[in-house]
């Protein structure tokens, strides 16, 4: 009999979905960060440095507005760590069913940007971002990346 094409490729070592709770609290916002870091380097995936740094900083943004919007409805918060052979994505989940939107630029403000940073990092890497609602009516929000830079 003859073959039709080569095997399928076994699954890269690093590839898996993870996921941890953490309360709505401020210093959940580190926490989520380290644990983050922590796992793409326990698991070896070869990640570029500045997709990295700016993973982190989309962890560090989603948890912060979890905590700082949703917390009232929602006193615990999952962040999801999926990783694929090329790309990672994370994703933060809470129990609030307001889906926020990216605010304009606005540099006279303090604040309400970190969903907007979120986009413009997402797309500066060539990934993709969004907000979905959940059947408990809560929601995900999630940015993908590339492991590497894309041409």
């Amino acid at each position: 009999m003859e073959s039709l094409g080569s095997p399928p490729a076994d699954p890269v070592s690093y590839e898996g979905v993870w996921r941890f709770t953490a309360p709505a609290v401020d210093v959940s916002v580190p926490q989520a960060r380290h644990a983050v870091r922590d796992l793409l380097g326990r698991q070896g995936v070869p990640i570029e440095d500045d997709i990295l740094q700016g993973l982190l900083l989309i962890v560090s943004e989603l948890v912060t507005n979890a905590v700082k919007h949703a917390a009232l409805l929602s006193p615990e918060l999952a962040v999801e760590v999926a990783i694929g052979a090329d790309w990672v994505r994370v994703s933060v989940e809470d129990s609030h069913p307001y889906r926020p939107t990216a605010l304009e630029t606005d540099y006279a403000q303090t604040g309400g940007r970190g969903l907007l940073l979120v986009k413009e990092i997402t797309a500066e890497a060539g990934g993709s971002c969004d907000v979905e609602h959940t059947a408990s009516g809560g929601k995900i929000i999630w940015a993908a990346l590339p492991l590497k830079t894309q041409p």
